[in-house]
């Protein structure tokens, strides 16, 4: 009897072998999405650096934050580790996530910053182990490579909002209680222009393809999310609803970026587009560039989906805390995302 090893030998495809756990991991999203359980006061913690180093006095800063939110930490052993502009090895970053998961008393994980570095340790995370003990994790920027390698991995929701060095203000912090803590199916939008509200200055919308759409919420730093391409570690596209983010890339990147998802078959695919905000991205010479709204409708009006400019996502201090694999119902018209169930388990 000819073992499998033996007849892909036979007939030359031997350099299948080492792809066949790579395939049998990326049908994990044909099993059940899992949710995490949402947090309360008095959880611990844990606090990773997977991507560019900080500080002691960034650390110290973030112990004060977490301390006044009521929640305790737990420190990753190499999270003041530095290795270039890295926050240490890859090995020793992956690890620290790792050890995070499989720990009984961290009922969350907080990325410290993005900048540069998720992508390289993708291949070095535990994704079955993550399957087994689903948590919160959160983050935004560069982090974009864990929360999608983890929910098209593992199979669990990852969250895209503040990491631990943003800026927690009101805005912010709300979306994270209402979603993290308290489990609510709520409607995501920018805050009306009124004297009360939290978000004195609120940002724009400005709607590219009017209409509403249903599908997953997928989505993250578009510089991060282009670079991916290719890989195992982004999701199946078809139906879902992309939001993207960007800081400092001139329109002309921007147009690149988007042009690699178009010819790489993921804009054909989903049912609806957010462009949340692209800050400090104004041209260098503004009369020999197309304008970023230009751009948008280029790429995004003949796929006759509701799409629109402006949501509370990105680099900016008054942010959304958006679930990484959830049914939502967007409104082009007006900016919004209604959750159409909770992103978390029970308590």
């Amino acid at each position: 009897m000819i073992d499998r090893r033996q007849f892909f030998q036979a007939f030359g495809l031997t350099a299948l072998i080492s792809q066949l756990p790579k395939i049998a991991q990326a049908n994990s999203l044909y099993q059940p999405i899992l949710k995490p359980s949402n947090l309360k006061l008095g959880d611990t913690i844990g606090l990773v650096n997977p991507a560019s180093f900080i500080s002691s006095q960034e650390l110290e800063e973030v112990k004060v934050t977490l301390k006044n939110l009521g929640l305790n930490y737990k420190l990753g052993t190499h999270i003041l580790d530095r290795y270039g502009y890295l926050a240490g090895k890859d090995s020793d970053r992956a690890a620290d996530i790792n050890t995070m998961f499989a720990d009984p008393s961290i009922k969350a994980i907080l990325t410290l910053r993005g900048g540069w570095g998720c992508n390289r340790i993708l291949p070095l995370i535990n994704y079955q182990l993550i399957r087994k003990n689903p948590k919160i994790i959160i983050g935004y920027s560069d982090i974009t490579s864990l929360l999608l390698a983890i929910y098209t991995q593992s199979g669990i929701v990852t969250f895209h909002g503040p990491v631990a060095t943003s800026t927690w203000n009101q805005f912010t912090l709300d979306y994270v209680q209402r979603i993290l803590f308290n489990g609510e199916v709520i409607t995501i939008q920018n805050s009306p222009n009124t004297g009360e509200n939290v978000n004195p200055n609120p940002i724009q919308i400005e709607t590219i393809t009017p209409g509403k759409a249903r599908g997953k919420l997928v989505g993250g730093n578009l510089s991060v999310l282009s670079a991916m391409v290719g890989s195992g570690y982004l999701p199946n596209w078809q139906g879902t609803i992309l939001f993207v983010e960007d800081i400092r890339e001139e329109v002309y990147r921007v147009d690149r970026m988007l042009t690699q998802l178009k010819l790489a078959g993921i804009l054909n695919q989903i049912s609806g587009f957010i462009f949340g905000q692209c800050t400090k991205c104004d041209p260098e010479k503004p009369d020999q560039s197309l304008t970023l709204m230009q751009v948008l409708q280029d790429h995004i009006q003949p796929l006759k989906i509701p799409a629109w400019y402006g949501a509370a996502i990105g680099h900016i201090p008054n942010k959304f805390t958006l679930p990484i694999g959830i049914e939502v119902e967007i409104d082009a018209n007006n900016g919004s995302i209604q959750m159409l169930e909770s992103a978390t388990g029970s308590k």
